[in-house]
């Protein structure tokens, strides 16, 4: 049966109108959700830029390792020791510091100073004395319990003392010393710890969330092939001579008989005496230093695994303590302009400032401080829950948006009534 020619029309007008109406219905829906995908999104993004401050990081932590043993090897413990009394100098706590030492110089029978262990022929500064705490020794220090140690799968018996409490805020620095070769470094003259081992066992470490950047620093011949095969995200590596190179000794003391410290860590300890805990001073400042006349090897530096720049990159990140405050723009009162310890911060200020310690008292009194959240400043809840009430909120329509959709359905409807008018024409 022949359709009539008014009817095609009404017909053709009625599929505009409805292919209209199921466009429009679907651009305001997904309008909607792209709303609330943002409102969402805007409160993910404040309580994520509140966990993670500018820095990335809360809390330094330093694993120092001396895989060597035996009388003749006393300048890898001056080594580990050195840096032992360097970081705790920088401000990070016994706590926070892993010492793996053989510990079988100091009370040897050979030392005509007991209970002492000196880095310099002059001996004018006691490197072991009497506020040492060594959490492995001996026979301790194996590869099996570094890897442990870094990984976090340690035995339930383990005390909380000998084991490394790092979180994803945790800035690490790693230093080793011993003998070694290409890709490898003895423990013990027993066994040995190989770069893919390492690698792996960073790499753990990063799927276990156990770090937010480490600054792997290493002393021993070849060093540099140990941080050849890394691969995890955020490592900045350091070693003392390159492939087929040894690292040597700095100087002798006659007296003790043997080398007391080696030319890397000498000179590595010897600038780093030289700043404090407020220090301005960068990584790129630490390895400009470097020099074959006074390190007598090519000393290398890794960093196609670091995000950040060597210039904008503290030293105190990783040698120093650190405390993290931050400040919650909102009303002015006295909840938002003051922190933790009790100092007023501007409203304009930045939303997260790292502040390094000052001095011992000033870590404890932050960590005394009542209500603190995980990132170190305690502000008002009641002001938390408004902020995050605020970014939940979706904006509502506008006077203009109400105007702008009454025009496009008024425009519809007289568009589509011509063209029933139009079609209805016999």
């Amino acid at each position: 049966m022949a359709i009539s020619k008014p009817l095609r029309r009404l017909l053709l007008v009625l599929a505009l109108a409805f292919t209209y109406f199921v466009y429009d219905f679907a651009s305001e829906y997904y309008a909607a959700q792209s709303a609330d995908a943002s409102a969402e999104s805007g409160v993910e993004a404040f309580f994520s830029a509140r966990r993670h401050a500018r820095q990335g990081h809360t809390n330094n932590w330093a694993v120092l390792v001396c895989s060597s043993r035996y009388w003749f090897n006393y300048r890898h413990m001056a080594n580990a020791l050195g840096m032992y009394r360097t970081v705790k100098r920088l401000g990070i706590p016994d706590s926070n510091i892993i010492l793996m030492l053989a510990d079988d110089a100091a009370c040897n029978s050979r030392n005509k100073f007991p209970g002492s262990v000196y880095a310099n022929k002059g001996r004018g500064l006691d490197l072991y004395g009497d506020n040492i705490e060594v959490d492995y020794r001996g026979y301790e220090v194996t590869v099996e319990n570094f890897i442990r140690v870094l990984t976090g799968r340690v035995a339930d018996s383990v005390p909380r003392s000998k084991r490394l409490l790092t979180d994803d805020r945790s800035n690490i620095f790693l230093y080793m010393t011993g003998h070694g070769g290409n890709e490898f470094l003895k423990f013990q003259d027993n066994e040995e710890i190989s770069a893919f081992d390492l690698a792996d066992a960073i790499e753990q470490m990063w799927q276990k969330k156990r770090y937010n950047e480490i600054f792997f620093m290493i002393d021993t011949c070849q060093a540099n092939t140990m941080y050849s095969k890394l691969y995890s995200p955020n490592i900045l590596a350091t070693g003392s001579a390159q492939l087929n190179e040894n690292s040597y000794s700095h100087e002798n003391d006659q007296d003790i008989g043997v080398a007391v410290i080696d030319s890397f860590t000498h000179h590595s300890l010897q600038y780093l005496e030289g700043v404090n805990k407020t220090t301005r001073k960068t990584m790129d400042d630490f390895f400009s230093t470097y020099s074959y006349d006074r390190i007598k090897s090519t000393a290398g530096v890794r960093t196609d695994l670091f995000y950040r720049r060597l210039n904008e990159t503290l030293l105190t990140d990783f040698f120093g303590g650190v405390a993290q405050v931050e400040s919650v723009e909102d009303i002015p009162n006295s909840d938002d302009t003051r922190t933790a310890s009790g100092s007023q911060i501007p409203l304009n200020a930045e939303s997260s400032t790292t502040h390094h310690v000052k001095d011992n008292r000033e870590a404890s009194s932050m960590a005394d401080a009542p209500e603190l959240n995980p990132t170190g400043t305690s502000p008002s809840p009641s002001n938390l829950n408004r902020r995050k009430s605020q970014l939940q909120k979706v904006q509502k329509p506008s006077s203009m948006d109400d105007w702008r959709r009454g025009m496009k359905l008024w425009g519809a409807s007289a568009v589509i009534g011509g063209l029933l008018l139009w079609a209805l024409r016999s």
